[in-house]
Order: C-alpha cells, then structure tokens, then sequence
C-alpha cells in the first residue's frame, strides 16, 4: 500500500480556495438589525430621482441598507388584502410618496375671468420658491413693509400631457457601489463563507429588483384643457411677502395653478409589483438578520463594506436638492424658460398700484380689493382716486385737492398724502417695467 506523505495530506485537508483572514478569533461583528434599519430613508430619496433618469433603472445591482425602511416606505403604495395585512398603513400615491406632488400652494386671483384659488398645488409652490430666489430691482418710495413683485412671462402653452425625462451622469457613479459589492460577494464565496457571500448577493439581487420596478415608472406633468373662448388668464400669486404675476394665455397660466407631476406605472393601481418588491426587501431583512452573525469575521466586514459604499452613493444621489430639480424641470421642459422679473417694492400701497398696472385686469376694483382689504373712509377715497386713474390710464399726478378735504379729519388727509405719494410711487416703477409680451 502506498505511503501518503505528510505535505500531501496537510495539502488535502486545506481549503482549495482561500483561507479567510481573522479566522482564527472569536470576534463577530453583529451588523444585521442595524443594516435593515439604517439608511431607508436615504434609499427611498435616492431612488425617487430614478424615474427622472434615461437607463437608471439599470444601476441597482448593489447590497443596499435599510430594507426594512424601504420595505416599509414602498408598503404604502401596495393595495391588496396580502400586502395590507403584511404592511399596514395609510395608503399613499407614488408622486406623493417620492415628493413630486403634495405641496400647498399660494393663494390665486385671476385678472380678467374673477376665478380665485385659496391654495394652489405643487407647480405653483415651486415657481414661488424660484421666484424667491431671484434679485430684485429695487423701486424707491416710503418703505414700510417691503414685497417683492415678479413679473412672469409664460409664453408657452405646455401639452395637457406631457413626458418628464432627462439624462445626467449622475446614476452612473453606482458604478463604484456596484464593483464593491461583486467583489465582497465573490471575495466571501472564495474563503467560502456562504452565509455571507449569500445575503450580500441577495441585497443585489434585491436592490436591482427595486431599483428595475421603481425605475420603470414614468414621471408626467399635466394640467387641465383650456375651454374654448376663454379669456387671458392673467393673474397673482400671493403670499406674504412675495407676488408673483402671472401673464400669458390661460392654459400656460392654469399648468402653474392647476398643473401636478405624477408617476405611473404599469401595475396600476393596485401597484402589485412594488408590493413584490417591498415583500424581498422584508424577507432580505429577515434573512441577513438570521444569517449574517453566522458568517466569519472576513465575511461580516465584507458585507458591511458594500452596505457603506453603497449608503454613502445613496447618501450623495440623494443630497441633490430635489426641489431644486423639479423646479429646473418645470421652468425648462415643462413652461420653456419663461421670463422672470423681480422687482422691490416698498410697502404694500405702491405695490399694489404696480401690480393692477400691470395685470390690466377687467375688475380692477375687486382685485384692489383683494390685495389691499382696508375699508376706512380715507382708504376708500383714495382707491376711487387710484382706480379712476388706471381705468382711464391718466397719468399720477395728485394735486393737493385730491386729500385736502374738509371731510377728513388731519390724521386722515396726512394718511392720504402717503398714500398719494405711495402710488406715483409705484407708477414710476411700472414706467420701468417691459412691455408684456403677447
């Protein structure tokens, strides 16, 4: 019988693979509670620009955190007895859910069809922040409660239904989570740990699912049709220290007042294959959370490098300021690069002298009423002056008979003269104003 010998034999009993490093402590590292839990919301906003992105719903093929977050998030949309029972909770809708839609806007009076809308939606809340943002140009006067006025030009008339994509590089940076996760994944399966090269390839197989379903929805902004024979729709955005006017025909001005972005998807409505997905993410969280404290030490730092490589790439994609996004949509795709200008009003007489100049509206009473609510003797004078005076398109040049009334106590004829002087005040700024664009 032959002899075996002795390094044959140590050869034999060796892994044919790789021996794995720190196999020989006790230490475990018990990283499967927290790697379900921390980091969902950050997956949820990461995802919600997927939608945006030609070929994003390619990238997902990473071990992500927060499965159980996320299983939880996307558990809302779900709608059948099944997924009721396994996620419970108050049902939402997908633009909703990933903050496309859901924003109070500020309050709208038309200029010429008297319509008004105590809140407006999502549309009108972004160009409003937009708005906000920009410099003004100051018009000079008596500065009591400075608002700032911009004059929005909305020359384009966006399709009742319209398809909102657009490319940016920016999804293909999972480049880098998705190496580091293969190569944890293959690096466990080569020192044979197959607890851990298992769960890290079901958060792959898991996160690609999603990030396909999710990615596969598309992203639309309508708006209602405008009824034939409408009038312009000309009109004020107001808050409280911003107005915003509006100027254009009435479906370009009713796609910022009534407009909304929603996300469709093909296993509306009852959302069956997100429900699917919220069910892998659950049982994903189970199975790490069973598994994971099975595997060695080498494995378990493998497993906890793809989770924070892919964690810090979800962290950065979703650190764009979504805001920020919807808001270059809607100005670029969505209205086409309408002309924004911000004028510096100060105090809220002249402002509203500026504002009827240059709506032109058709009740140009109510709308002052509107903007200026005050009803005492003095106030009511002064805007039958005022409004004659637009009407007519006269010039304003108040003389000393339009306040000095024995009528009116001296506080009263003091409080005229202000006002007077508030009004030539915001003439002189609509004289710098351009001419509106029709």
């Amino acid at each position: 019988m032959p002899v075996i010998s002795q390094p044959t034999t140590a050869l034999a009993s060796r892994s044919v693979l790789f021996t794995a490093p720190f196999g020989q402590g006790g230490f475990r590292l018990d990283t499967s509670a927290i790697a379900g839990i921390f980091g969902g919301q950050t997956v949820v906003s990461a995802m919600a620009t997927l939608p945006f992105h030609k070929g994003a719903r390619w990238v997902g093929l990473y071990n992500s955190p927060g499965s159980y977050e996320t299983a939880k998030i996307f558990g809302k949309l779900s709608r059948s007895t099944f997924f009721d029972g396994l996620f419970p909770s108050d049902h939402t809708n997908p633009a909703t859910l990933f903050g496309l839609d859901g924003r109070v806007g500020p309050k709208f009076r038309a200029a010429h069809s008297g319509t008004v809308i105590d809140e407006t939606g999502h549309m009108a809340a972004l160009l409003m922040k937009k708005c906000s943002a920009l410099n003004s140009v100051a018009v000079e006067g008596r500065e009591t409660s400075p608002v700032n006025v911009t004059i929005a030009e909305l020359h384009h008339i966006p399709d009742d239904k319209y398809r909102v994509q657009f490319s940016t590089l920016a999804p293909w940076f999972a480049f880098f989570p998705i190496v580091v996760s293969v190569g944890a994944c293959v690096g466990c399966f080569l020192v044979k740990d197959w607890y851990s090269a298992s769960m890290v390839l079901l958060g792959i197989v898991a996160s690609a699912i999603s990030c396909f379903v999710v990615g596969s929805g598309t992203v639309f902004f309508t708006h209602p049709q405008t009824a034939r024979g409408s009038p312009r729709g000309d009109g004020i955005l107001v808050s409280d220290n911003e107005i915003v006017v509006l100027r254009g025909a009435e479906g370009a001005v009713n796609s910022i007042t009534r407009g909304r972005f929603s996300l469709q998807f093909d296993s509306e409505p009852h959302y069956e294959k997100i429900g699917w997905c919220s069910f892998l993410l659950m049982f994903q969280f189970i199975a790490q959370l069973l598994l994971i404290p099975q595997g060695t030490l080498f494995g378990q730092i493998m497993f906890i490098t793809s989770l924070a490589f892919s964690w810090g790439y979800n962290l950065w994609l979703s650190a764009f300021d979504q805001d920020e996004i919807q808001r270059n949509i809607l100005m670029k795709n969505v209205l086409r690069q309408p002309q924004l200008t911000k004028y510096g009003l100060p105090n809220r007489t002249s402002m509203a002298v500026f504002v009827l100049l240059i709506l032109k509206a058709t009740e140009v009473e109510k709308v002052m009423d509107y903007l200026l609510p005050n009803d005492t003797n003095a106030w009511r004078k002064w805007k039958d002056v005022v409004v004659s005076r637009i009407i007519t398109q006269k010039d304003f040049d108040f003389v000393q008979g339009d306040w000095d009334n024995d009528n009116f106590t001296k506080d009263d004829r003091d409080l005229l003269k202000a006002l007077f002087e508030d009004a030539r005040d915001g003439y002189e700024g609509f004289k710098k104003c351009p001419p509106a664009s029709h």
